[in-house]
């Protein structure tokens, strides 16, 4: 098989590669920044081609001959942009990047969403038939591009599936690294009483869902929540990252509404000086916001069996920072 990754260099993205890789495929990695694929330049294999999706004049030469596009590169965590950035790069440029790929003859398209789409979930788990209520630009621009393609690979019945991956952590995972470091460090806090549900997926479920994803034939547009075996409360991960590193449980703790004023500000003089926020509204979420999922469907349609307790997933994260002299 020949495989086209979009957005290669990313956490996730580098992971897939070494997936589709490992599958003894021919891959060829598309981003603006792929220092995360070194290990694997020298593979015969693999095909690193750093520009934008988006590049016309050097990209549609590269796209024919390609059985599957794994489109995971979009708009993410830039700040100081505006939403018109989001919404040009995970709609505009996206939606205009399928129909290249179908013209170029590439049989199937596995669309990255987010399970961010869903914005404040008020009754966990959410599934795939829940209402979705995106309130910050990425969330709001994801929808809007899924949508965009979902609507695409209906009107011209072109196989493409949309998954929308839950928290995945890992190594190479520069939030998870930071988590990490923070708690280490006895600088983590909770917002409010940290009840509030996280889904980890570790990396490696993670990319066998995109493999399994690719495989399936049905209806064109399908969505499939992927997730880890179960979701926890923020205090359950703190504390389990603890205990992996054995230093000291959190317990710092500040209320919703101080951080909210507070983050508010750092926003404001963001905006002003240019400089970058360091917690943002967007950033809060990951304390505040439920997060829960059912993955039934992904279950039951593409024998999708996530298989890294979260106990384990981050002994193997932890043994990989430490290896690596990051932690």
């Amino acid at each position: 098989m020949r495989v086209l990754i979009t957005g290669a260099g990313g956490f996730i993205g580098s992971h897939l590669v070494d997936d589709q890789l490992t599958r003894g495929n021919q891959v060829t990695a598309v981003d603006l920044n792929v220092d995360q694929l070194e290990h694997q330049a020298s593979n015969s294999n693999l095909t690193i081609i750093e520009t934008d999706f988006s590049d016309h004049v050097f990209l549609d030469n590269e796209l024919d001959g390609h059985d599957i596009c794994y489109h995971l590169a979009s708009a993410h965590l830039e700040t100081g942009v505006g939403e018109e950035y989001f919404w040009q790069i995970n709609v505009d440029h996206t939606l205009e990047f399928v129909k290249r790929c179908h013209n170029a003859g590439i049989a199937r398209f596995v669309h990255c969403s987010t399970v961010g789409v869903f914005g404040d979930i008020q009754n966990p788990p959410a599934d795939e038939g829940s209402e979705c209520h995106p309130d910050v630009a990425y969330e709001r621009s994801k929808l809007a591009g899924e949508t965009a393609v979902r609507d695409y690979a209906e009107k011209n019945d072109y196989q493409v599936v949309v998954i929308r991956p839950a928290w995945v952590y890992g190594p190479r995972c520069s939030r998870t690294e930071k988590l990490f470091r923070t708690i280490k460090k006895g600088r983590f806090f909770y917002v409010g009483d940290g009840q509030t549900l996280r889904h980890p997926i570790y990396i490696s479920d993670m990319v066998a869902g995109f493999e399994l994803g690719s495989k399936y034939v049905g209806e064109p547009g399908e969505i499939f929540i992927m997730a880890g075996p179960e979701p926890v409360s923020l205090n359950q991960l703190a504390t389990g990252i603890a205990d992996t590193l054995d230093v000291k449980h959190p317990s710092l703790r500040f209320p919703k509404a101080l951080v909210w004023v507070g983050v508010m500000g750092l926003e404001i003089l963001a905006k002003i000086t240019g400089m970058k926020a360091p917690f943002t509204r967007r950033s809060l979420k990951f304390y505040t916001g439920n997060t829960a999922f059912s993955i039934h469907k992904a279950q039951s349609q593409l024998d999708f069996q996530p298989r890294i307790v979260l106990q384990d997933g981050l002994k193997k994260t932890a043994n990989w920072l430490i290896n690596e002299g990051r932690l």
